[in-house]
């Protein structure tokens, strides 16, 4: 076995000491993040999206001899 993290040995220690952490993470995710998806929502966001400026805190400098 290689390098394992302090942080990882700390979850799998947790989680094989609490085994219903493992059931309540499940529903949990599924509350918040799985989802079905609209196809025709994300494809119009995409369409609608706007490319962020490169430096939002001012507007940018207008061109020379502009």
């Amino acid at each position: 076995m290689g390098y394992e993290s302090e942080a990882t040995r700390f979850l799998r220690d947790l989680l094989d000491g609490q085994p219903e952490l493992r059931t309540q993470r499940a529903r949990n995710r599924a509350t918040w993040w799985d989802k079905p998806q609209d196809l025709e929502t994300q494809k119009e966001r995409e369409e609608a999206r706007v490319d962020p400026t490169g430096y939002v805190y001012f507007p940018r400098p207008p061109a020379p001899g502009g």
